[in-house]
């Protein structure tokens, strides 16, 4: 995959998108959300690829929407505007719904459409130093397409309050109301995201995919009685896999299952 605006690159099973335009802060335009969209598609279909990493080249994880790019829509029609904004809606619906899961390394601050590309990983690690920001309302625009995840990560609470004011904020208080996972010093970034994709890629490939899936399909869901059947169904179909199976027999053996020789 040769892209404009973006760099990929992998080693061991664990794939590395970086966003590859710090001159403009990495900014989105149109040819990085499509990049975007086509990297984490492809790479969520590679057979031994089990982490995939988003990082940011540059002092910036990312400013939101290029103001070029902006500029450029300000003299769309609606028509135009919606068949834009709906390209930037899919591509962060692929990294959300993306099979494997996604690390955000954030080594810079993080505002509008940024926040939107951070909540749809699965986990967020944020240098101490890092500011975040909504910013839409301040250029009289709203957080809509990144909405869906931004409300997921940090609850409606508080999407209320940042939503509105645009104010910017610290990574302690995005870890505070559970936007960021993970907040340590800047020389421990890159320490900590290694940790965290050792622990994913220790763990069974399938298990962690339908992991994925189990909390994205169960979150806010009444526990009724189909809840609680498709529970049983689920976890009963992953004990008869062969995965399943090699790992229970690997722990009562006390060897590494196979995935991990």
């Amino acid at each position: 995959m040769n892209f404009q605006s973006l760099q990929i690159d992998r080693q061991s099973g664990i794939a590395t998108v970086t966003l590859n335009r710090p001159d403009v802060r990495n900014a989105f335009n149109e040819i990085m959300i499509a990049e975007l969209t086509q990297a984490f598609a492809r790479l969520g279909a590679e057979e031994g690829i089990r982490v995939i990493v988003l990082a940011a080249s540059g002092p910036v994880f990312c400013a939101g929407g290029d103001l070029h790019w902006m500029q450029k829509m300000a003299g769309y029609s609606q028509a135009d505007n919606l068949a834009d904004a709906t390209l930037l809606a899919q591509m962060l619906r692929t990294v959300y719904l993306c099979p494997l899961p996604v690390v955000a390394r954030v080594q810079g601050d993080c505002f509008g459409g940024g926040m939107g590309l951070a909540a749809a990983c699965d986990i967020v690690v944020a240098a101490e130093s890092v500011r975040f920001c909504l910013s839409e309302v301040r250029l009289g625009l709203i957080p809509a397409t990144i909405a869906p995840y931004v409300i997921r990560a940090m609850g409606q609470q508080a999407a209320r309050r940042y939503c509105l004011t645009a104010e910017t904020f610290s990574a302690q208080e995005a870890q505070r109301i559970g936007f960021a996972h993970r907040v340590v010093a800047p020389e421990e970034l890159t320490r900590t995201v290694a940790g965290l994709v050792q622990d994913l890629a220790a763990n069974g490939p399938q298990a962690v995919r339908q992991a994925k899936a189990l909390v994205r399909d169960f979150a806010g869901r009444a526990i009724d009685d189909a809840l609680v059947a498709e529970s049983a169904e689920r976890i009963a179909r992953i004990r008869a896999s062969d995965e399943g199976r090699e790992g229970i027999v690997a722990f009562l053996e006390k060897r590494k299952p196979g995935w991990q020789v």
